[in-house]
């Protein structure tokens, strides 16, 4: 699925907090690993305006002071191949491209981490990567605590599904990753009445426990046509959840639940001025989610 690692370090331990996954990602298999910073000049100005007039030499420090932090932490990975590199320009867009140079490249940055006065939280650094990036993205919820040095197991993989082609795409890197790291595949879909179903007709009144049933029936069976899918290709290991509720609310409860687990999920597969919009479940999960996500572009 993967043949290289991107991870965008802003001087942070929260952003740091990622690291923490690389073991786990390198399981098998040993990548190359680059690290990366961004000086932003913008920022540079902003934060310290009495000195804007030795913008050069401000410069010239930030990146030397990136270099050296980052030529640190990659002492750290002493069995994996790792470079590092530190450019000026706007972070998002800085990891975009370096990340767009290689199909192969999973992008694995914390969605928190700050340098300064500028966060990368969603809605900024993160959630620009996000919406733009065509690569698959890893995106760890963030702890100041975490130095980024403990190994974090995978244990569950949990697809979402919502029995459209689209979803189902996230399928195979998932089977890969769950044979990779060892772990279930754990295949859910909520589900709920449509509007429509709180609506009767004259003289009639619809019985919502019956289509509440044959609705969550359906879904199970959908879920266990491709749970013995996942089995033909390998993945020994599945079950299936059926969730009554809103989509975006129900994955994140049963991610809650299930002890070292990831969400892997997909993206609609645009670019440009057409990239899916803010509020689509996905967005609303990485959000919210206390769990690690992987989120995959369909193509």
């Amino acid at each position: 699925m993967y043949e290289k690692l991107l991870i965008p370090l802003d001087g942070s331990r929260a952003a740091e907090s990622v690291l923490s996954f690389v073991e786990v990602l390198q399981s098998g298999i040993h990548v190359p690993m680059e690290l990366v910073s961004a000086v932003d000049v913008s920022v540079l100005t902003t934060q310290r305006l009495d000195e804007a007039r030795y913008l050069d030499q401000l410069i010239v420090e930030a990146e030397r002071g990136f270099t050296e932090y980052l030529r640190a932490i990659a002492t750290k990975f002493k069995n994996f191949q790792v470079t590092y590199a530190v450019e000026r320009g706007k972070p998002a867009e800085i990891i975009i491209r370096r990340a767009a140079a290689a199909a192969g490249t999973l992008i694995l940055m914390a969605t928190h981490g700050r340098s300064g006065l500028s966060r990368w939280l969603l809605g900024s650094v993160a959630e620009k990567v996000l919406r733009a990036t065509s690569n698959p993205l890893f995106l760890g919820r963030s702890a100041e605590q975490n130095s980024g040095h403990d190994r974090v197991p995978v244990r569950s993989i949990i697809v979402p599904l919502d029995g459209s082609p689209l979803a189902e795409s996230v399928l195979n890197p998932a089977m890969e990753m769950a044979q990779r790291f060892q772990a279930e595949i754990v295949l859910l879909q909520a589900y709920e009445l449509p509007a429509a179903a709180y609506y009767g007709r004259e003289n009639y009144l619809p019985n919502y426990d019956e289509l509440k049933t044959q609705g969550q029936s359906n879904v199970q069976g959908y879920l266990d046509e491709k749970a013995e899918f996942v089995r033909a290709e390998g993945v020994r290991n599945v079950r299936t959840i059926v969730a009554d509720g809103l989509a975006a609310d129900q994955i994140v409860q049963c991610a809650e639940r299930i002890p070292h687990s990831l969400l892997a999920m997909c993206t609609h597969g645009r670019t440009g001025l057409q990239r899916w919009t803010v509020g689509s479940v996905t967005e609303k999960v990485v959000r919210h989610s206390r769990r690690p996500v992987l989120v995959v572009r369909a193509r």
